[in-house]
């Protein structure tokens, strides 16, 4: 895929384009798919029904609620896609169930809306539905993850390099610990998911050659409660004594395993270090405490940018079919000077 690089607002001028004189109704309806009751809020302009025809119905189809990254990322899409800002946004949310967020995706077919936005859980199996939804001329905007369907089956891709956030990851793990025998764990995230298969090719390739050596890694599925479940079977299995790094794929599997390291009597970010990806609130708070030891940002602010592109395919522009956000990188101390000012 062609790559082309965004500072996170560098769109964000023309995705707040707001509609005058509007008027909105709000009701409640239930997702067929999930059983889930959607608040749903349809915006009219006071121009008649021509104006109200400019309206961009767009179905969101997230992974779920798994961390604080998802949540922060949640937040950032339905503030772009609101009504203030031309769009009605129809959101469901899959609780990382594969099936049932394509069951999702072919509802929101079936209401015939102007444009689907996916976020999806895993890179496989979408071939059938993005098909579905190419034969229905409605176009769809891949945000956050990819899939391994053909690119002809979407009109464009917005989100993060995973494998480039595995590879900074890595460069500074065999900085800081390559010379040393250093005994390292993974923390994996939901199998099959593209920020989890990246990740993970990006920082093996990184630390090919150190003296670091995976001795196991098993996934938590991106949240905190599988963090520290697979922490803890570490711990029993080689002790604390035999794990020297752990490498979290996000930040909220990074504080599962501190609080399992805590449990064991032992000191994380000394005891045991610790390195993850995100860069949350509750993650850079935690690497300021010293409990982390380096996290890598994985920006999770898309909504401007998945809003300009679908406003951009819908009007039949030319658009690119990567766009890569760049991420940045912390240790303690570019954490304690940012961590006040960050919005997630």
């Amino acid at each position: 895929m062609k790559k082309r690089f965004l500072s996170t607002f560098a769109l964000a001028g023309v995705a707040a384009l707001t509609m005058a004189g509007c008027t909105t109704e709000t009701g409640t309806t239930t997702d067929d798919s999930t059983g889930e009751s959607t608040e749903e809020t349809t915006t009219e302009a006071g121009g008649g029904d021509e104006a109200a025809s400019d309206v961009i119905t767009v179905g969101f189809a997230q992974t779920g609620a798994e961390s604080g990254w998802r949540s922060a990322n949640t937040e950032s899409m339905q503030a772009a896609f609101s009504e203030e800002n031309g769009f009605e946004l129809i959101f469901n949310a899959a609780d990382n169930d594969p099936a049932a967020q394509i069951s999702a995706v072919r509802n929101f077919i079936n209401q015939g809306v102007d444009a689907i936005v996916i976020a999806p859980v895993v890179e496989d199996g979408w071939d059938d539905v993005l098909q579905e939804a190419a034969s229905a001329e409605i176009p769809v905007i891949l945000e956050d993850r990819t899939v391994s369907a053909s690119e002809d089956l979407y009109s464009s891709w917005v989100g993060l390099d995973f494998e480039a956030e595995g590879v900074k990851a890595g460069e500074w793990a065999a900085e800081q610990y390559g010379d040393t025998e250093t005994k390292m764990v993974v923390l994996e995230g939901t199998t099959g998911s593209a920020p989890a298969n990246d990740r993970a090719a990006g920082f093996s390739s990184a630390i090919e050659g150190t003296m670091i050596e995976t001795i196991d890694s098993q996934t938590g599925d991106f949240t905190r409660d599988g963090g520290k479940s697979v922490m803890e079977g570490y711990i029993a299995n080689y002790g604390v004594d035999g794990i020297d790094l752990v490498f979290a794929h996000n930040d909220d599997m990074g504080l599962g395993a501190i609080e399992a390291i805590e449990a064991a009597g032992a000191v994380p970010g000394e005891d045991i270090k610790i390195i993850t990806i995100d860069a949350v609130k509750d993650g850079m708070q935690a690497l300021v405490d010293g409990k982390i030891n380096y996290i890598v940002e994985c920006n999770p602010l898309l909504g401007d940018q998945a809003a300009d592109l679908v406003k951009k395919v819908l009007a039949g522009e030319e658009v690119d079919k990567a766009y890569y956000v760049e991420d940045q990188a912390f240790d303690q101390a570019a954490a304690a000077e940012v961590i006040d000012s960050r919005p997630y």
